[in-house]
């Protein structure tokens, strides 16, 4: 799996980040870095914690092709 974001709807409040702090990060001024962009297996569950608890709906997990 890998992590889509959709920058124009990211509000950067960053409960990705308190989720899974280790594959998102905000920067002061709100703009979110992705700092893993595929998902083993044994964190799965964890990133999609975060990705469904984004109030913007900015996120997404994909299957890689």
């Amino acid at each position: 799996m890998r992590i889509d974001i959709d920058r124009s709807r990211c509000t950067g409040i960053g409960i990705c980040e308190s989720i899974a702090e280790d594959y998102f990060e905000v920067a002061d001024d709100g703009s979110l870095t992705l700092l893993n962009v595929t998902v083993p297996a044994s964190d799965l569950e964890r990133v999609r914690d975060g990705v469904r608890a984004c109030p913007a709906r900015a996120l997404a997990l994909v299957e890689e092709q």
